[in-house]
């Protein structure tokens, strides 16, 4: 039960992230096969990164379902560009849900390495982020990650807070899945919508160009 609601999530991690590639590829006016190259690295970006410092084999090179699901998610992306006036509220929305799902992605397989959960959660954040700063430097933009708005934060809260409930609860292990992943996506959303920022170190350079 665990391992089939597992691949579900690793699964809706990989068609988020992969719409967010491809939306953000067609933003930039790119040809199909860039979309598609944008797309690809947005999935499996933070999973690679991670399977890596696992030292185990990179999941996509063993797994033809991931890059199936890669490519049939962009040509649908493609097929419906006619969202194309939404973009920006799309982009977030699936770059948020992959944030989300693929956090708890990343703190399983730490979890399942017998890790500290520090390194647990570093793993999840790492999932949830690389992706999408492999797929800024592309783009030729300043990472999400390295920008004002909280994203490393909601990874790293939500990871947390399924790791307590995990060891802390007796809460059914998939109601913790589902709750944390929605918890990433909430905080994400409310600090696009309320501006929250985290603190700087800082001041205003008065002689910095406007």
């Amino acid at each position: 039960m665990h391992q089939n609601f597992n691949l579900i999530i690793e699964i809706l991690g990989t068609i988020s992230f992969a719409m967010s590639g491809a939306f953000a590829a067609m933003q930039k006016r790119f040809d199909p096969f860039g979309v598609l190259i944008i797309s690809f690295v947005t999935a499996v970006g933070g999973g690679t990164v991670r399977d890596l410092l696992l030292d185990v084999p990179v999941f996509w090179m063993r797994d033809m379902v991931m890059c199936s699901v890669i490519f049939i998610t962009c040509i649908v992306a493609m097929v419906f560009k006619s969202l194309e006036s939404r973009f920006r509220v799309t982009l977030f929305l699936f770059d948020s849900f992959g944030l989300g799902l693929f956090t708890i992605v990343g703190i399983q397989k730490g979890m399942n390495a017998d890790l500290h959960p520090i390194i647990c959660i570093t793993l999840g954040t790492i999932t949830g982020c690389f992706g999408g700063i492999i797929r800024d430097i592309l783009l030729n933009r300043i990472p999400l990650i390295f920008r004002k708005e909280i994203y490393a934060t909601a990874s790293i809260v939500g990871g947390t807070i399924f790791l307590l409930l995990v060891y802390h609860t007796r809460l059914s292990y998939t109601f913790v899945q589902i709750s944390t992943i929605l918890l990433i996506v909430l905080i994400r959303t409310l600090a696009v919508k309320y501006h929250w920022q985290m603190p700087k170190f800082y001041g205003v350079d008065n002689n910095s160009e406007a």
